[in-house]
């Protein structure tokens, strides 16, 4: 039988949800949300040659250091956010977020990148005009190029981390039943 959506609260990701208080369950899924499955598996099926910090360092494990310590603030952030407002109060609120602070984080973090390449690229050039043209490489490389890229990355690893953190940390809210008729006329449907 196909399910009919007839008020908001039908589709799926739209049940109201609160914070599971358990930090267990909260550490649960900054950890799975950090570990997003095609970054670790790519990590067994192809070791990286180099581990230690540094320029050559490589980048899955670049990434999963950003992932690491973005995911336990995103949940901070969310956090803070329901306790100022009261939202998101759906998982799919909480997926949303995940996906678009996500996404301007990679972006973000990608044209930091491109400016750090570009200005690398100054003390290595032998005069002004090599350095113009290091400048312009990187920007277009960097900066236009695998901008999308960056974003696409960083949108897809954001929702496996808010999918993670929608199911693990928070749990379906009950219903309120208006016992006292506060709450106002309701449309019965």
């Amino acid at each position: 039988m196909i399910p009919s959506f007839e008020r908001p609260e039908d589709f799926p990701g739209r049940q109201r949800v609160s914070w599971r208080r358990e930090p267990h369950r909260i550490a649960l899924a900054a950890v799975a949300g950090a570990l997003w499955p095609p970054l670790v598996i790519t990590l067994f099926v192809w070791p990286p040659r180099n581990w230690l910090p540094g320029l050559e360092m490589d980048w899955r494990l670049v990434v999963l250091i950003v992932g690491l310590a973005a995911v336990p603030a995103a949940l901070w952030l969310l956090n803070r956010e329901r306790d100022r407002s009261g939202r998101p109060s759906t998982r799919l609120g909480v997926v949303w977020r995940f996906m678009f602070y996500g996404g301007l984080l990679a972006a973000a973090l990608q044209a930091m990148l491109a400016l750090v390449v570009a200005i690398v690229g100054w003390f290595e050039a032998g005069g002004i005009a090599q350095a113009a043209g290091a400048t312009e490489t990187s920007l277009l490389l960097f900066g236009v190029g695998l901008l999308p890229i960056a974003v696409l990355v960083g949108v897809s690893y954001a929702l496996w981390a808010g999918l993670c953190a929608a199911f693990i940390a928070f749990a379906p809210q009950p219903e309120v039943r208006d016992r006292l008729g506060v709450f106002g006329e309701r449309d019965p449907g």
